[in-house]
């Protein structure tokens, strides 16, 4: 009984549109952050064209260079 209120707890949160979406909305923005920072800081037309891919990958080398730093 307790899985099939559950089930119906999940559906109802569903169709009101009610999710975790609190860090995806936050990565968006950073994403967007580090999109205008790189094409504001470019000089050249691929200096913005490679600025907006690391914007799209910047959370990767930010971990990377925190596990390297912490040598983990």
């Amino acid at each position: 009984m307790a899985d099939n209120e559950n089930s119906s707890m999940q559906k109802s949160r569903w169709k009101r549109g009610v999710s975790g979406g609190g860090p995806d909305a936050i990565y968006g923005l950073g994403i967007i952050g580090a999109a205008v920072y790189f094409i504001q800081h470019a000089t050249s037309f691929w200096q913005g064209a490679f600025g907006l891919l690391k914007a799209l990958v910047w959370p990767a080398i930010l971990v990377y260079k925190l596990l390297e730093f912490l040598k983990l």
